[in-house]
């Protein structure tokens, strides 16, 4: 420790402190009376100097604070609405040490005490955030619903949704962090390169509390997924085994039972704050998501759209209000400092303020140049997804600062191209025109597409429980130049035929996740021949794309659908895939002199699923119903 530093009360801090500092931090937060400071630590060498904390006891915003530190300063002091806040506006100049900064906390009538604020080194190198992309493939998981790893958490009793019932759909199940960790050599050797867990966070709701939508602290883990601990060694195993760990946030809202519900800031911490404080009906967001775009849109219809509350149980946050703005934009840097993530999803990406986000997205960037974000814009309109994503000239001159967006519009089109039978104007052929809507993205390969996700009914349910269809269906979202994302299960046609629509249903447990299962899908034990077939399928696509440039980043042709029969192929330097799919109920015979152009005559040709290989000469004799990839022998 350097003397210099212990005089300006900041001594250089050793990570085999840790314990000890967070005694003595307990110890001083108590005697100033603050229980809470948001966010809890932060760390020295950022782009942006400037940190802002939340500071809340009872009666703190009557007070004032001060810190006598030759290198960081305290910029400001501001007092909420409500008298137990105080924010604290810092700036931490370059090249300040990690260490502890002790503040003097004054309040009226009461003698001057301190607490201390950690400011940290920074754990991880800049490749660490390197966010993913195509030459990703995208496992998403409902953790409740994946594996229960440990059961001593499975219920607490400080919470207010306490029973664990897996036959309830709507009940929480048990999984937790705990259960993904133990299963990572799965996910790996299926050949995913990035987890996507929905929300981990506190969810202190009464009821549906698994799905982790109505955070309740921003910064806590829900006890029974896990802890911090637990989360960081999650996002640290799954970095060993090269896959990197992409976090659900929500800035749109929170969940009702967050600990500042019961004593907001400002009074317009929250939108319709005055409705519900006076305990009167509050205004829900009509869901109109095209005001954003749309020029004849009323200003009544924007302003519900933006301000009203997604559902009752979530109030919907005012990002206008510049401290919550920056309290949503540490939150997020906190977390991907903390966990050295590789990625953010971010729910109901166009219900938030259009320029706090873009404000947010572009803070993201500047700390973070090589990291990505995807926004869920849940539109079929190719045109309002593509407005979100950065690079689009908007005629409004809106910038997102957003990498990219969930390809909906896709999703849809691909499934219902595959349900649909052949003609002029239905079948393939829509599948066709959908990707030609590429020329009006910006960059459509960094699109995230998808066969099904956890708020849509099953894949295998979509295509009416086709296990041809369902097969189809994942080769073209891991052949096409996009960001492919399988749900979990969907390796197994998991299915929610029995109820359509049933988020409860189609969020339904891994098999093989509890103990005592029947059936165990992380070993194959009890699948079906079909399950077990579409699981092989998947995995030999995944490990085969995992190295194969040409579909992290090569270019595409695709030729129009003839006779139920469509080809796309991808192609870079000398390397070439073919993706075929033949809808027909027979076997075709397929001309591929119509695929001149592609360079491929005479060339020996391996599919990927079987190991067979065949010659690209004349004529290619197709199977009825199949999915066939082929890639050149070189």
């Amino acid at each position: 420790m350097g003397k210099g530093s212990e005089s300006q009360g900041c001594s250089q801090f050793s990570r085999y402190g840790f314990l000890f500092f967070v005694f003595i931090s307990a110890v001083n937060m108590g005697l100033a009376q603050v229980e809470r400071i948001e966010p809890p630590n932060w760390w020295v060498g950022f782009e942006d100097q400037k940190l802002q904390l939340l500071l809340y006891g009872d009666g703190i915003g009557q007070g004032s604070a001060k810190l006598d530190h030759s290198q960081v300063s305290l910029e400001a002091i501001h007092r909420a609405d409500s008298p137990n806040y105080l924010f604290l506006d810092l700036i931490i100049q370059e090249g300040t040490p990690a260490c502890q900064l002790e503040f003097e906390l004054e309040q009226p009538g009461k003698a001057p005490r301190t607490f201390t604020y950690e400011l940290r080194e920074r754990e991880h190198d800049s490749s660490v955030f390197t966010g993913f992309s195509a030459k990703d493939a995208i496992y998403l998981i409902t953790p409740d619903r994946f594996a229960n790893g440990v059961k001593d958490n499975d219920e607490e009793p400080a919470m207010r949704e306490k029973a664990i019932d897996r036959k309830d759909d709507y009940a929480r199940h048990g999984g937790d962090i705990r259960g993904v960790i133990n299963h990572l050599d799965y996910i790996s050797d299926m050949g995913f390169t990035a987890i996507w867990p929905s929300p981990l966070l506190e969810n202190d709701m009464p009821e549906q509390s698994y799905h982790g939508y109505a955070i309740t602290d921003f910064y806590r883990v829900d006890p029974r997924f896990g802890t911090l601990g637990d989360y960081r060694e999650l996002a640290d195993k799954a970095r060993e085994k090269g896959i990197k760990l992409i976090m659900d946030q929500v800035a749109n809202h929170c969940g009702l039972y967050h600990w500042w519900m019961q004593d907001l800031p400002f009074s317009d911490w929250i939108n319709d704050q005055s409705a519900f404080e006076n305990g009167k009906d509050v205004k829900t967001s009509n869901h109109r998501r095209t005001t954003h775009q749309d020029p004849y849109a009323s200003r009544y219809d924007k302003d519900l759209m933006v301000d009203g509350w997604f559902v009752t149980a979530m109030p919907d946050l005012n990002q206008e209000n510049t401290f919550l703005a920056n309290y949503i934009i540490q939150n997020s840097i906190w977390w991907i400092e903390t966990l050295g993530l590789g990625g953010i999803r971010q729910d109901t990406y166009p219900y938030p303020d259009k320029h706090f986000m873009a404000s947010w997205a572009k803070r993201i960037m500047l700390e973070y140049p090589d990291f990505s974000i995807v926004g869920e814009e849940w539109s079929y309109n190719p045109l309002l997804v593509a407005y979100w994503q950065d690079g689009m000239p908007n005629k409004d001159g809106y910038r997102s600062y957003l990498k990219s967006t969930m390809d909906f519009p896709m999703q849809r089109t691909l499934v219902e191209s595959l349900v649909e039978e052949e003609d002029w104007n239905s079948g393939l052929i829509r599948l066709y025109e959908a990707l030609a809507n590429d020329f009006h993205y910006a960059t459509p390969e960094d699109l995230l597409l998808f066969a099904d996700n956890h708020d849509m009914d099953r894949v295998f349910t979509q295509v009416n429980e086709d296990p041809v269809l369902a097969r189809m269906a994942l080769a073209f979202v891991l052949i096409a130049p996009r960001i492919p994302q399988v749900y979990y299960g969907t390796e197994i046609l998991m299915e929610n035929t029995a109820k359509p629509d049933s988020h409860g249903l189609i969020r339904s447990d891994f098999p093989g996740g509890w103990e005592g299962d029947s059936v165990n899908a992380f070993t194959g034990e009890g699948l079906t021949s079909e399950q077990k077939e579409m699981q092989q399928f998947l995995k030999k696509i995944l490990q085969f794309r995992k190295e194969e440039k040409v579909l992290h980043g090569g270019r595409t042709k695709h030729f129009a659908p003839n006779d139920g029969v469509y080809v796309l192929f991808r192609f870079l330097g000398d390397s070439k895939v073919v993706l075929i799919l033949n809808k027909n109920k027979k076997t075709v015979e397929l001309d591929l002199s119509r695929f001149a152009e592609m360079d491929l005559e005479g060339k020996r040709m391996r599919n990927i699923i079987s190991g067979e290989i065949l010659d690209w000469t004349g004529s290619l004799l197709l199977k009825e119903r199949d999915a066939l990839i082929l890639t050149n022998v070189k």
